[in-house]
């Protein structure tokens, strides 16, 4: 079959693999019929070093189940399903708390030997606690709104809830990339009076501003800082930062006040970091966050979409095929497009 493989940094190629097949009598085969490329794949795609490459690509799906091992009993042959960015058996102690990321049995797409979500077909193990059957076909016009329920969509409510968001809350979200946007999106549902969106693109922060931000400070460093807490009132209660560079996590402590959280859901690029007594100690600052377990929330959402209240997948600025799937790569990483849709 063909899938997106990553050579090295800049070097996305669509190739021929290994066609899956079941391993385990808990696997699933499904037949992908949309993916997209995350924000966090041009991590490596900036950084990747050739002697690493090749590696399958992707991390989120929808498809049809095509066969099933013999424990599967939640999904058949001809479902629509999706997949959430990390698979998991959902019976262990931490998938029974809602934290399906630190599955004592479970792990993350294309890294292990696990196929990536960007091919024609991927093996899913531990279907039962990972893939969740969707009520609608697959050229649905709610599919781009159904698969931000695999990454982005949960990753931003997860900034959210691990940021205590609440009715009244003063909320400022750090990144105007996908992530950064829902994370507006979750903070408005669930209650939040002031959002400040700090992001430098037009188009992107106007989109924000519809899924909820009431105020976008495009400036960075000091002066945004600056900016913040004057119109915050002296600093926000709960930052979400969804970036995962250091310039963010300072911008963050930065703003966040006295007593305050920040959650930090963009993926770290680095491992050290101010937490003293000018940045989070002084403050008696809460730092939170971490990968967002996106299966606990599939739940959650899916009505939201099914019925129209919300609509996630207007991120979706740019679709192309799996063979044009490099295109979305550079376009993403020019900031030409904020995220691309991939019709395998």
């Amino acid at each position: 079959m063909r899938a997106a493989l990553m050579y090295g940094a800049g070097d996305v190629r669509v190739g021929d693999v290994a066609d899956p097949g079941l391993k385990e009598p808990t696997d699933a085969l499904v037949r992908i019929t949309t993916a997209c490329i995350c924000g966090s794949d041009l991590h490596p795609y900036h950084s990747m070093s050739a002697s690493g490459g090749p590696v399958r690509m992707g991390h989120e799906f929808i498809g049809v189940v095509e066969e099933t091992g013999s424990e599967v009993s939640t999904v058949r042959k001809g479902d629509l399903v999706i997949a959430p960015f990390a698979y998991s058996d959902g019976t262990c102690e931490y998938c029974r708390a809602g934290l399906q990321t630190s599955c004592v049995h479970g792990g993350f797409w294309a890294v292990n030997g696990v196929d990536g979500g960007q091919g024609e077909a991927a093996r899913v193990p531990l279907a039962d606690g990972t893939l969740v059957r969707l009520p609608v076909g697959a050229d649905d016009a709610l599919i781009p709104s159904l698969l931000t329920l695999s990454d982005v969509l949960g990753t931003g409510h997860h900034a959210a809830v691990r940021g205590g968001v609440r009715r009244g809350s003063t909320v400022t979200v750090i990144g105007d990339g996908a992530v950064g946007l829902l994370a507006v999106l979750a903070a408005k549902r669930l209650g939040a009076e002031q959002i400040v969106l700090m992001g430098r693109h037009t188009a992107r922060t106007d989109l924000g501003r519809e899924f909820g931000a009431t105020d976008v400070v495009a400036e960075r460093g000091g002066e945004g800082i600056e900016k913040v807490r004057e119109s915050t009132g002296g600093g926000s209660e709960i930052v979400l930062e969804a970036v995962g560079l250091r310039p963010a996590y300072e911008q963050a402590y930065g703003v966040v006040r006295p007593g305050g959280t920040i959650s930090r859901v963009g993926v770290p690029q680095y491992e050290e970091a101010p937490v003293g007594f000018g940045s989070l100690f002084g403050g008696n600052v809460t730092l939170t966050g971490g990968p967002a377990p996106a299966r606990a929330y599939i739940g959650e959402y899916l009505p939201d979409i099914l019925e129209g209240r919300i609509e996630p997948g207007r991120v979706f600025d740019r679709t192309v095929d799996l063979d044009r799937v490099a295109e979305g790569y550079r376009a993403m990483d020019a900031r030409e497009a904020l995220k691309v849709l991939v019709r395998p």
